[in-house]
């Protein structure tokens, strides 16, 4: 696991840590605060969730560009205003939380959050500036420039991972092959593999602790590739199957 000096203050946790994807997603209810308060009650403190903008502006922890789906609802969330995409129910039953009401409802919990669409960012930025969640909150995206954006707009104090070029620029590094890659992330958070190809390995993992980076691997629901992962050095791994996690953690002792 990488301790190097100076991280940032979200990283601060003292084994590997256990992140609950979507609140831990195998139930059907994703991204809803029931699901995080099962996650919660398991001992959990580190969610991952996904935002998207409502048409007028309200931040909603949802993963789909679309209601369509997970809820009884449907249609973009973009083009919908907030007071007609909260009457939407997960699985029939669940009502889609607004990021800030997760903030404040779960005060010890630390969240990654991958920003689904530009107009999700800026309202990110600042609701983490309103509420100086600073510490809390790590920002991430396929987009490496949405990213580079929210690290401009925040500075330092905002927690940021790398999009696909930077990861494919941190891959082609642990080839030894010369590549540029964003400064200012704390992490790198990317799947075992991708298309048939092995993203994850001992050289990876190596390459990015070298630059002060942590890896965190999504999504990983058995319990034999959760091992291997370890086995690399892996600083977190991210799970639908909550349960399954901790239960590989606490057979190693690495559950905190």
């Amino acid at each position: 696991m990488n301790t190097a000096p100076g991280r940032h203050p979200y990283l601060d946790h003292p084994s590997t840590i256990p992140f609950a994807h979507r609140g831990g997603a195998s139930d059907g209810l994703e991204n809803t605060a029931a699901a995080f308060r099962r996650a919660a009650d398991a001992g959990y403190r580190y969610f991952e969730t996904d935002v998207h903008a409502t048409a007028d502006g309200r931040l909603v922890a949802f993963h789909d560009a679309t209601l369509d789906r997970v809820t009884d609802a449907g249609g973009p969330i973009a083009a919908l205003p907030w007071s007609e995409v909260s009457r939407a129910r997960v699985a029939g039953t669940e009502p889609l939380p607004l990021f800030e009401e997760l903030l404040e409802e779960f005060p010890a919990a630390r969240w990654n959050v991958d920003i689904k669409a530009e107009p999700a960012l800026r309202p990110l930025v600042d609701l983490v500036r309103r509420t100086g969640a600073w510490d809390r909150v790590c920002v991430g995206s396929f987009s490496e420039s949405r990213v580079a954006r929210a690290h401009r707009l925040a500075g330092p104090r905002l927690a940021t991972s790398y999009g696909v070029r930077g990861v494919l620029g941190l891959r082609l590094r642990s080839y030894g092959v010369p590549a540029a890659v964003r400064a200012g992330a704390v992490c790198v958070q990317v799947p075992r593999s991708r298309s048939g190809i092995r993203v994850v390995d001992r050289a990876f993992v190596r390459t990015a602790h070298a630059r002060g980076l942590q890896v965190h691997v999504w999504t990983v629901n058995e319990a034999e590739e959760m091992a291997a992962l370890l086995d690399l050095g892996v600083d977190g791994i991210m799970t639908d199957h909550i349960e399954t996690l901790r239960t590989v953690l606490d057979e190693r002792g690495a559950w905190a």
